[in-house]
């Protein structure tokens, strides 16, 4: 029996027919619902007997694999003699620019439709028609050719040999990777306490077609323990894809390390790590056109052969893997890298590519969405990235450096970007002494001009060169945030506010997501399961609220800690750490410090709620440590990830002389060594430091939001909608960081360490009860003396 191949057509022509470069990183607005606004002016066109939106489907047997093509082609004429099929496209581009051989891909897409539509009425010829559209001016330019049906079929035989080998090779590859999964037992001799329901629950879920909230603590495996189960998912049938959704680069290598451990135990799965352009990109400067970079230059014409030799070679396809191939094949990384992601069974990526609407994973169709498992980790941190991506702002200065930038060059983008200007100004007066405004509806009337403005900037920037290279990158800056602020304006709704900030030079506007959970549910429907998981995932009714749960196929599932009381050792200094009172208790609080470093040496990790109160401390500390009692570090306001892993290196088991680090003291005592860094940042969740590498954490506040326009913004609306503002709006976000902080102590069964909480708001009931159980066995500390850490 043959081996089945379902492709749509239009995945078939993508890959047989694309050529030459990838395209200025200019994007226009031709988006999927321009689109198809234009595909039903033309359709509205069509005669009676004509038909829209037709389903096609074939079978083909070529050697041993069976190819079953659909597709829905766009029209379907019988009012001429011959029958046709019309193909529509939109485009952003002059007509006249673009001839009958400009897309070879849309010819193949309708020769297509037209083989298997002349197939299965048994015709001997069909007419294929091409039908462009300008998206601004609705002008209209078609191509049409006769072809016998002798020749189509030729043309389709053709396409699916040219497929066959990547066919081929899938085919090879899914029959090792369903044999390794039946093969595959959990990586490790037993599981720990608590992972195998956290395993079951996530296997659960997938078979369910549900929604999972995990709260599985810090060092129970969390990442092995979602990842295996939905393995073992897909070796059922149940999954044909993973995606494993990050917010960081550290815990994306905590994702590769376990799929290479199940690799090592037999696994034979595609993985493929996504890594932002910027990071993998090989040129000092990101310019993606053939004019300025050798990888985008014919990229299309080379990538089948990449894709070919990196899928055959390779499984575990890290960013390292990726740049080695891309280097290998002269192809561009980051394209690259999305291209073998869409062939892979699992991606590695950050949360944007399925919940931003600016980046998503468009090529992923609804039919692969309900085989996807989407594996979100760390996932309390998407709560906030969410209302970044639902936000959209813009700036009055922007519009007047493009008004004066375009004055004589361009007069109607100049009166357009004058007349958003102008409505800047405007409201300025209006707001007047106040300086700050915040309403509950979208400002459609800017919205209107914003429309005008982007539509003539994007005709700019598509006259011949006059890309970003050329003296365009302010205009194009600006075209892709004026085309954000109007995408995130059809997204508004109760759930927003619009708020604007006034200052002498400048005025700034801000569609605001208070409330991002609708969104995330939105964004989120299709997918077969989404597993939310993460150690700090308290309180979990509120996350489940804030991150789109509720609905009756929802499971939840709290995981106790597997660690035992006896390996931590709680303390709480209650001392006052509001901004009022930081001047008077700093001095204390680094003296309750000295005194735990001293008194119990090793490594340390400090936590503070902002730079400049570490600064201070850490200055402080310094001053107060000069009889060498501690080494220290601290972290930067920009570490490049060189800088990051020389900070976690520092914090070795056994003394480095070389560094001076933990040496002796006078009297024969070892040495503390500490790390000061600011809580919430990027020490403070996804690092392991195991066995001696820590000894003990000292969290500074109780990491609440700096009180500013946006928090107490949100405060007020969730005051409103008959919720706790303050909670949601400060409380629950600042201990959680305060939760990931501490857990950085114990990472596994064999861990042990002192943490020491400075604030005395941990003692007052609506701290304490946030607090974990295995850290309420705590003791008070009155002031630093001798037998205070003993």
């Amino acid at each position: 029996m043959p081996n089945t191949i379902r492709l749509s057509v239009r995945s078939l022509v993508e890959y047989v027919c694309s050529s030459g470069s990838i395209e200025s990183g200019f994007r226009t607005t031709s988006s999927m619902t321009e689109g198809t606004k234009v595909h039903q002016a033309i359709q509205k066109q069509y005669g009676e007997q004509d038909q829209k939106e037709v389903y096609v489907s074939v079978e083909i047997v070529i050697d041993d694999l069976l190819f079953i093509v659909d597709g829905r082609c766009d029209g379907l004429l019988a009012h001429e003699t011959i029958l046709t099929v019309d193909e529509i496209k939109s485009t952003a581009r002059e007509l006249a620019a673009i001839t009958e051989s400009s897309y070879p891909v849309h010819w193949a897409q309708a020769k297509m439709y037209a083989y298997i539509i002349a197939k299965d009425q048994g015709l001997d010829q069909m007419k294929v028609q091409l039908t462009y559209v300008q998206v601004v001016t609705g002008e209209q330019k078609r191509f049409v050719e006769v072809m016998p049906f002798v020749e189509l079929e030729q043309f389709m035989l053709s396409m699916l040999a040219a497929y066959s080998p990547y066919a081929q090779l899938i085919t090879h590859h899914a029959r090792l990777r369903d044999e390794s999964i039946k093969q595959l037992a959990f990586p490790f001799d037993q599981y720990r306490e608590g992972q195998r329901k956290l395993a079951g629950a996530v296997y659960k879920t997938i078979a369910d077609s549900g929604k999972l909230f995990a709260k599985a603590p810090t060092g129970i495996g969390k990442t092995i323990s979602t990842i295996f189960p939905s393995i073992k998912a897909m070796g059922e049938g149940l999954l044909q894809r993973i995606l494993y959704l990050t917010a960081k680069t550290i815990t994306r290598t905590a994702a590769e390390e376990a799929y290479a451990l199940l690799e090592s135990k037999g696994l034979h799965l595609h993985t493929v790590t996504l890594t932002a352009k910027e990071k993998v990109c090989f040129k000092e400067e990101v310019r993606c056109s053939k004019e300025h970079c050798e990888y985008a230059d014919g990229y299309y014409d080379r990538i089948n052969e990449a894709l070919l030799d990196l899928l055959s070679q390779e499984t575990l396809m890290t960013r390292t893997v990726i740049e080695a191939y891309a280097h290998k094949h002269r192809v561009c990384p980051f394209e690259f890298a999305l291209d073998a992601a869409y062939a892979a069974d699992a991606m590695i990526c950050d949360y944007n590519y399925v919940f931003d609407p600016r980046v998503s994973l468009k090529r992923l169709f609804d039919d692969q969405k309900r085989q996807t498992a989407l594996l979100i980790d760390e996932s309390h941190n998407l709560v906030d990235r969410a209302r970044e991506m639902y936000s959209s702002e813009l700036h009055k200065a922007d519009f007047l450096a493009v008004q004066r930038e375009y004055k004589t060059t361009n007069p109607a983008l100049y009166q357009a970007a004058k007349a958003v200007n102008d409505s800047y100004i405007a409201l300025r007066k209006q707001i007047g002494d106040r300086y700050t405004q915040v309403v509950k509806e979208p400002p459609e009337s800017l919205v209107v001009l914003l429309e005008t403005f982007v539509s003539l900037a994007e005709k700019e920037l598509l006259v011949p060169g006059s890309g970003p290279g050329q003296g365009n990158a302010l205009l194009l800056d600006l075209f892709y945030a004026a085309q954000s602020f109007i995408r995130i304006a059809k997204l508004y709704d109760e759930r927003f506010v619009t708020y604007t900030e006034c200052t002498k030079s400048d005025v700034r506007m801000k569609l605001f997501c208070l409330d991002p959970s609708h969104l995330l549910r939105q964004m989120s429907k299709g997918y077969r399961s989404v597993i939310f998981f993460s150690a700090t995932l308290s309180p979990l009714n509120y996350y489940m609220d804030m991150l789109g749960g509720g609905s009756e196929s929802d499971f939840s599932v709290t995981i106790p800690s597997p660690f035992s009381s006896t390996q931590l050792d709680v303390f709480i200094g209650p001392l006052s750490t509001r901004y009022q009172d930081r001047e008077r208790t700093k001095d204390p609080i680094v003296r309750l410090i000295s005194e735990m470093t001293k008194e119990r040496p090793g490594n340390y990790l400090l936590f503070f709620p902002s730079y400049e109160y570490m600064n201070d401390a850490y200055e402080r500390y310094a001053a107060a440590a000069e009889d060498g009692q501690a080494n220290t570090i601290i972290q930067g306001t920009s570490m490049t990830e060189e800088d990051r892993e020389n900070f976690l290196a520092a914090f070795a088991v056994e003394p480095i002389s070389a560094m001076a680090r933990l040496g002796p003291n006078d009297d024969g005592k070892k040495k503390a060594f500490v790390g000061f860094a600011v809580m919430g940042g990027i020490f403070s969740e996804g690092i392991d430091l195991v066995g001696d590498r820590l000894t003990g954490v000292v969290v500074v506040g109780v990491g609440l939001p700096q009180i500013g326009l946006e928090r107490n913004i949100i405060r007020e609306y969730f005051d409103s909608v008959g919720k706790n503002g303050f909670d949601y709006a400060f409380l629950y976000p600042g201990m959680n960081k305060v939760l990931q902080a501490g857990g950085r102590l114990i990472r596994s069964e064999t861990d042990t360490g002192s943490l020491l909480l400075i604030d005395d708001r941990y003692l007052q009931p609506q701290y304490n009860r946030l607090l974990p159980q295995e850290w309420k066995n705590y003791t008070i500390l009155n002031g630093p003396k001798p037998s205070s850490f003993s």
